[in-house]
């Protein structure tokens, strides 16, 4: 229950920021709109702990944080190596352990390094990850764990 009422707040929400009217007419037509996509939602069996992971709200938010300065820093890294006169790039695959114990944790993880410019995840599977680095400080920065430990995972969901 608590799952559907957060669903219904956020995508209320979520339409009333995107769309910027606040007259009484359009908000109740958003509100019908919010409760129609509920109930869809609802109909396909969606809403579940992994689709909408309330529990790990206030780490996520911690974690977008760290993430939006990773991929600052990794934007100008990049930037500094493609605008620098000569190769600067030293491209590797490495393989990675994932430490996360659930689907939703690993796949929070797979998604981070590829939002990170200068590394693509490539290959996901339940021990390891495989990683294109475009260099080796990126691929050293990644072998550190840090990222790995920084990502909210549901450590009571089997894996």
């Amino acid at each position: 229950m608590v799952h559907i009422v957060s669903l219904t707040i956020t995508t209320y929400l979520l339409w009333l920021g995107l769309s910027g009217h606040f007259e009484p007419l359009l908000m109740s037509i958003g509100a019908v709109s919010t409760l129609l996509v509920v109930y869809l939602a609802l109909r396909m069996d969606v809403v579940d702990r992994e689709s909408h992971p309330i529990h790990l709200t206030g780490r996520l938010f911690r974690f977008w944080g760290y993430l939006s300065k990773e991929i600052l820093l990794a934007n100008l890294d990049v930037m500094r190596r493609v605008l620098s006169p000569g190769p600067d790039i030293s491209p590797r695959y490495i393989d990675l352990p994932l430490p996360q114990k659930s689907d939703l944790g690993r796949v929070i993880y797979a998604n981070s390094i590829t939002l990170t410019p200068g590394t693509v995840s490539v290959e996901l599977d339940r021990q390891s990850i495989k990683v294109h680095a475009l260099s080796k400080e990126g691929a050293e920065d990644l072998a550190s764990g840090e990222m790995a430990r920084r990502v909210p995972d549901d450590e009571d969901s089997p894996a």
